[in-house]
């Protein structure tokens, strides 16, 4: 497998306090044609994050319109997304479009935590919660925190691929953190089904941003991966017929860092998808997405 990086698509410039730094965990959706709207993660001073967004040529690697303002803002003090909000993907159900997210929490004294909910996308500019309360909570499963999840409506099944802290030390510094799967058959009720892609500590420990994509030959995963401390985020892969178990597991997607530049030191965050016969993947650099995102294409398979 072979990307072909077409180079850094957009770097935030500060224009509003709520998306002050930060372009993380960029989500295409289509507009017709060549456009893309691509939703972010944006983070104000505080480091909390917003969800901002930027329409794209993909034909031209261009930014044709900058959104100045947040389209959702972080919650409220005590609400299960008040220092964050990092998106995943997006689904059609019942005519609705739903995002998924990260909704981050930082108590005084203790370590932060996620747990996953769901907003409803308005009129292609607006996001509103579907539930105020999140989809996926801590329980006897996964009882630390959750990130990141990845949502697929297949054969009327709801799939979810989603991060699980098992630790903040695995014994060299750094967490482990895993990939797990769920499914469920409305949207907002899950079941657990445990660890899909394996790990190894001190090479691939920390996961996250689980990309899956399904096409004729089955399942495909891009996801972030770090080892102990101190490592830099790099992007992997993983194959399954059945999304479940995950025969193929590869520390490498034929995506590295760059020699210099914006991503020369870590990518991470992917969002793979097709368009007009062709394979994309958007990608965060430097400092988790302080640099911006990125776009790649699949010369090889």
């Amino acid at each position: 497998m072979q990307w072909k990086k077409l180079g850094q698509v957009f770097c935030p410039d500060c224009r509003h306090p709520k998306l002050h730094s930060h372009a993380a965990n960029p989500l295409a959706v289509p507009l017709g044609g060549n456009l893309f709207r691509i939703l972010y993660s944006g983070r104000d001073e505080q480091n909390r994050s917003s969800v901002g967004f930027v329409d794209i040529d993909i034909s031209q690697q261009k930014v044709v319109y900058v959104h100045p303002e947040p389209v959702f803002e972080h919650g409220i003090h005590g609400s299960f997304f008040s220092h964050g909000v990092s998106i995943g993907n997006a689904y059609v159900y019942n005519n609705n479009e739903f995002i998924l997210f990260m909704g981050w929490q930082i108590c005084s004294g203790e370590h932060w935590r996620g747990t996953i909910g769901r907003l409803t996308m308005l009129d292609m500019k607006k996001l509103v919660l579907a539930e105020d309360y999140p989809i996926l909570d801590i329980d006897a499963e996964d009882p630390v925190s959750l990130s990141y999840p990845w949502v697929i409506i297949d054969q009327g099944i709801f799939k979810m691929w989603y991060g699980s802290t098992i630790c903040w030390d695995g014994g060299n510094g750094e967490m482990l953190h895993v990939i797990k799967y769920a499914t469920s058959a409305d949207g907002v009720t899950w079941q657990r089904h445990g660890q899909a892609i394996p790990h190894e500590i001190g090479i691939a420990q920390a996961f996250s941003r689980p990309s899956v994509f399904i096409d004729s030959e089955g399942y495909h995963m891009w996801y972030s991966y770090r080892g102990g401390r101190g490592t830099k985020y790099r992007i992997g892969y993983a194959f399954s017929g059945d999304g479940r178990r995950w025969e193929t597991v590869s520390k490498e997607s034929g995506l590295e860092v760059s020699d210099s530049g914006w991503d020369a030191e870590m990518v991470e965050y992917p969002f793979v998808f097709d368009h007009r016969g062709k394979r994309f993947m958007l990608y965060n650099g430097n400092d988790y997405g302080r640099t911006g995102f990125g776009l790649a294409i699949l010369e090889r398979a």
